[in-house]
Formats: structure tokens, sequence, C-alpha cells
């Protein structure tokens, strides 16, 4: 089919102006939809009913099944590790992940004293080495998580972070347990810890 020109009932000129106003809309939804297609990946979350099962390679493929992906690259020996969080609009965060596998989603509550512990460590020790005195370390509840496999934010403490719904803690095998789901955040207080409970997304205290 060729193209023609539409023209106005104007004594035959170009009906410019409807025209431009169609193109100015046009620009304008397009631009809506790549900024739609921008912020999905933010957005989305909630790996409640992840199915990532590394003895189902089928089930690797979903984009929620990416740091379980990330676990399978490492060395069978290393019992924690850590990765530079990809999203470009944290340039600043590391997460702190154990190599071993757990349920779908993976959480705090499934592991052993031992396993939490050594996890809690190991994250700490990540951000003193990175942020000094200054750091924080966040789990997600499992709502606000993109990932079935567990993985802790690390990160630069934001000014003024600080509430008042923090319990005092000696020893990161010491701290408190989230109930299923929940999500937490820890920060130095002296020579001791402030654990924050019941925070869905605790990462959003911490420098992006």
């Amino acid at each position: 089919m060729c193209s023609e020109t539409v023209y106005a009932n104007t004594g035959g000129r170009p009906r410019f102006r409807e025209t431009t106003i169609i193109k100015v809309k046009m620009r304008r939804y397009r631009l809506l939809a790549a900024i739609a297609l921008w912020l999905l990946p933010l957005t989305h979350a909630d790996v409640r009913t992840c199915q990532c099962d590394v003895a189902i390679p089928a089930t690797m493929e979903a984009r929620e099944c990416a740091l379980c992906r990330e676990a399978e690259k490492q060395p069978a020996d290393v019992p924690y590790f850590f990765l530079r969080d990809t999203n470009p609009n944290k340039p600043h965060r590391w997460l702190a992940l154990p190599r071993y596998h757990g349920n779908h989603p993976q959480q705090l509550l499934e592991m052993t004293p031992e396993q939490r512990a050594g996890y809690w460590e190991a994250a700490i020790a990540k951000a003193r080495e990175v942020w000094g005195d200054d750091w924080g370390v966040a789990l997600n509840s499992t709502q606000k998580r993109s990932q079935c496999h567990i993985h802790m934010h690390i990160g630069k403490l934001l000014p003024d972070a600080e509430d008042a719904n923090f319990v005092v803690v000696d020893k990161p095998e010491d701290f408190p347990v989230p109930q299923d789901g929940e999500g937490m955040w820890v920060h130095p207080a002296g020579t001791r810890y402030h654990a924050h409970m019941n925070e869905p997304a605790g990462e959003l205290k911490l420098q992006r």
C-alpha cells in the first residue's frame, strides 16, 4: 500500500499542526514506555513462590535464579562469597551470599546456628573492610527480594538511618532470627550492634 499525505479541508493546505501534535504525542508515549521498561527490574520483587532448584536445570533459567547460578560458579569449598551489585543505580553496594543453596526461597530461618553466625560474620567483615565503622548490612524480606538465593546487602549507613525499632546485641551469633519471610538490618553501635527487626526493605537504610 502506498502512503499518502492527508490534507485538511482548508483549500488543499497540509494539516501540519495536526501532524506535529501526533508526532509529539507518539514521542511522549515512547518515552513513557521506555521509562516503564527501565523501572521494571527495580520494581519487580517477591520471591515467595520461586522454584529455583539446582537439581532441575530448567528451573534455573528464571530471572529470580540469577544468584543461584552465581553460587554454582563458586568453588565448592568456599562457604560465603561476595558480588558487586549489578544494579546500575546501586554503584556502592556489595552482596554477601552463601555458597550453599536452601529452600525456595532460601532464608536465615532454615540455617543452622553455626551457618547463620558464619554468614553474619562474613558479611560484617566485608562491610568493615569497605566502610570502616560506617557500615550497615540488610536482609530484605522475601516479598521485597528479587532473588531466590538469600543475599545480604552491604553498604554505607545513611545519615539518620537509626530508628527506635532495634535490639542491642553483643555478638553476631546472638542476632535474632527473622520470622518466616521477614527482613532485618544491622549496624555497629560502639562495640555492640543494633539489630532492627521486621524491616521489609532494610537496604533502603544504605547508600545506593
